[in-house]
């Protein structure tokens, strides 16, 4: 059943531009099932949340990103993929057994990031990170089915926006083998523009936030970018919203607290049956 998950998430980056969401839990990925995404993927920054930790400070374990893509693999029948972060561990072997143990988990797919966990050096010098980057190709090379490895260039997200920096790393990254190529952050059309020629044929994934601005779907499928993630905005919009709904309750608005989405409307997107034993 993986391995047809993982040709299925494998094909959708081989034409047009598709939406991937971000999920944090299995009841979140249910909801991203039922509105009828192709896949979801994990969210770090939903992850450390939802452990009630801060995002990007190597809060999180390798164990611990790997059994909530399980809980999201086993809550919906799509593909999944995972925020792997850095590869939980700075050497090409630590990133290379990181790849393999999602493979096994049975992910489709997984990103890792160019990142060393240290603010005082936050990027890795450019040959160590083309070498984590091949390290991971080389471990999907022995996956048991199809996957997409995504590598990241973190530039414009550390204090660094070089964007000719970046289309080195993330070209260097392709030729490493990578399938997916992502550069977050990036700060207008004309960068994603630049991203897109550097790697084509390989497929470019564009993460929509704050920083990328509000870029619709079909301007982007029209720039050739092929995948479009949205990060931790679905957790910020759920824990956004229940950080509202408190302070209403702190201050007695029970209006406010009526009008939250019903739990008619949540509930169809849920899995019925029996409790597990």
């Amino acid at each position: 059943m993986i391995g047809a998950r993982a040709e299925r998430f494998r094909a959708l980056h081989d034409a047009g531009c598709f939406a991937l969401p971000n999920a944090w839990d299995a009841g979140s990925a249910r909801l991203m099932a039922g509105l009828g995404f192709e896949a979801v993927a994990t969210t770090s920054a939903g992850l450390a949340f939802h452990l009630g930790r801060r995002d990007g400070e190597a809060a999180v374990t390798r164990a611990e990103a790997l059994g909530n893509a399980r809980a999201l693999i086993a809550a919906v029948d799509l593909p999944v993929s995972a925020d792997l972060e850095d590869g939980f561990g700075p050497s090409p072997e630590e990133v290379a057994a990181t790849v393999t143990a999602a493979a096994q988990a049975g992910l489709c797919g997984c990103t890792i990031e160019d990142t060393t966990a240290d603010p005082a050096r936050p990027i890795h010098d450019f040959d160590a990170a083309v070498a984590r980057v091949a390290a991971a190709v080389q471990a999907t090379r022995a996956a048991p089915h199809p996957f997409v490895l995504t590598a990241r260039a973190e530039n414009f997200l550390h204090g660094r926006p070089d964007l000719d920096d970046t289309l080195r790393r993330l070209a260097a990254f392709a030729e490493a083998g990578a399938s997916c190529l992502y550069a977050p952050g990036l700060p207008d059309e004309s960068a994603i523009r630049a991203v897109v020629r550097a790697v084509a044929p390989r497929p470019v994934n564009v993460l929509i936030g704050p920083r990328s601005g509000a870029v619709p779907l079909d301007r982007l499928a029209a720039l050739g970018v092929r995948r479009v993630s949205v990060g931790g905005a679905l957790a910020r919009a759920a824990y956004g919203a229940a950080l509202e709904a408190g302070r209403a309750l702190a201050r007695g608005d029970m209006a406010a607290i009526a009008a939250l989405t019903p739990y008619g409307e949540i509930a169809p997107h849920m899995r019925s049956g029996e409790r597990p034993t």
